[in-house]
């Protein structure tokens, strides 16, 4: 028990080390959603329910860790299976889309809509017409790392006992 107080003391005292800058990267991003250069980012034709989608993408911003990532998508009509690689956050700009979830649930995404999809989940999207939204991206820590972070945070907030 001794080593376990030890080791997680240590680990939280790691992650609590203030973010440096990297020179490279700025402070703050800032773009017009509506002045993204969008290049093509076609979905896996195996996912292809019906119709011919076109989406397209452009990178807003990304970490410097590579582990989240901004950016604006679009899509034109047709219906199509998604896999959700990382955590996602959307924010619907323009159009709707119908999603079904893999337990069957059923949403319409329309413009000002936020929805969160969590990593390693299928989903069915349905674009009548167009759909634009804006994509926060989360990878998520493997789990060893993420068991520190929980701990981080449990001792933060004075709920060690609580593991």
């Amino acid at each position: 028990m001794a080593l376990k107080l030890l080791v997680a003391g240590m680990a939280s005292a790691a992650l609590m080390v203030p973010y440096r800058r990297v020179d490279d990267h700025p402070p703050v991003i800032a773009a017009s959603g509506d002045n993204l250069a969008l290049k093509a980012a076609p979905i896996n034709p195996d996912w292809i329910i019906r119709g011919t989608p076109l989406a397209r993408i452009g990178e807003h911003s990304q970490s410097t860790d590579e582990a989240s990532l901004t950016a604006v998508w679009d899509c034109t009509a047709g219906e199509f299976r998604w896999f959700f690689v990382w955590d996602e956050t959307v924010v619907i700009q323009e159009g709707e889309v119908h999603v079904t979830g893999e337990d069957g649930s059923q949403r319409l995404l329309k413009a000002g809509d936020i929805a969160y999809f969590r990593q390693g989940t299928w989903s069915t999207w349905r674009v009548d017409n167009y759909v634009r939204k804006v994509a926060f991206l989360r990878k998520q820590f493997p789990e060893p790392l993420a068991t520190l972070y929980r701990i981080r945070n449990a001792l933060r907030r004075g709920k060690y006992s609580a593991l």
